[in-house]
């Protein structure tokens, strides 16, 4: 197996060929924009660039939310890793442009590598480790990240992640009695962090709407939407992430 050493210390003066533009960051606070329906539940209303962010469970569909506000930037480079099963008709559905989309679909045991590497040719990437992350071997990656400015979104858990959204709670719609064409999903996410993050914050969404777009749940939707959803997805805005369960 190649030595991980090596390859974080060449990275810092790496020049990929693929790499569109330099890195630019969002005016005055350093941040990667996301739709605006997430921006509220986000502490600084963005996406911290080199920072990494865990989304427990794995939840596809608020992985691609939370990476679609890349095609706002100069670049709108992000990249897939890990990810074999990742929709590409889901991930146009929720804005990312697929001309603008790098894929490794199983890079195995040398993930962090590929990572290191396309940190710096790219604005976000979307990861799914092979496994366990030793905390060392996420700190070298932290490091990465904040040289490139690169922002990582981890589909589980991840050491030293600065913020933390999962899905709590959540209900798909248009079965009606058992068949039909499912028409959107409606959950409950919250997000927890470090800092300005660590009281949490939650919102309720369409993720996704019928369209294929992600929307927040307005407070004037019909009562009966309401109830379908179920009260214990508002009753438990308190709750932690250790308790949540992704649906």
């Amino acid at each position: 197996m190649p030595v991980f050493e090596s390859v974080f210390e060449s990275t810092v003066e790496r020049k990929p060929a693929l790499r569109p533009v330099a890195s630019t960051a969002a005016p005055g606070r350093g941040l990667l924009p996301v739709v605006p329906a997430l921006s509220g539940l986000l502490p600084e209303g963005g996406l911290r660039r080199g920072t990494a962010v865990s989304v427990a469970g794995g939840d596809a569909g608020l992985l691609l939310a939370l990476a679609a506000g890349v095609r706002e930037t100069d670049g709108g480079w992000a990249a897939a890793v890990g990810l074999p099963d990742l929709g590409l008709a889901a991930a146009a559905g929720y804005g990312l442009d697929l001309r603008r989309l790098l894929v490794a679909d199983d890079p195995g045991p040398h993930w962090a590598e590929v990572v290191s590497v396309l940190a710096g040719a790219v604005e976000l990437i979307m990861l799914r480790p092979d496994g366990p992350v030793p905390p060392n071997l996420a700190a070298r990656l932290a490091a990465v990240l904040r040289r490139s400015g690169c922002v990582l979104l981890v589909a589980g858990p991840w050491p030293g992640a600065g913020l933390r959204l999962g899905v709590r709670s959540g209900r798909w719609f248009g079965l009606g009695d058992g068949h039909g064409r499912l028409t959107g999903r409606q959950v409950e996410v919250v997000a927890e962090g470090r800092g300005s993050a660590g009281r949490g914050r939650t919102a309720r969404l369409w993720l996704p709407d019928a369209q294929g777009a992600v929307r927040t749940v307005e407070e004037t939707v019909g009562a009966g939407i309401v109830d379908e959803v179920g009260e214990d997805a508002v009753s438990g805005a308190g709750a932690g992430l250790d308790r949540m369960a992704v649906v």
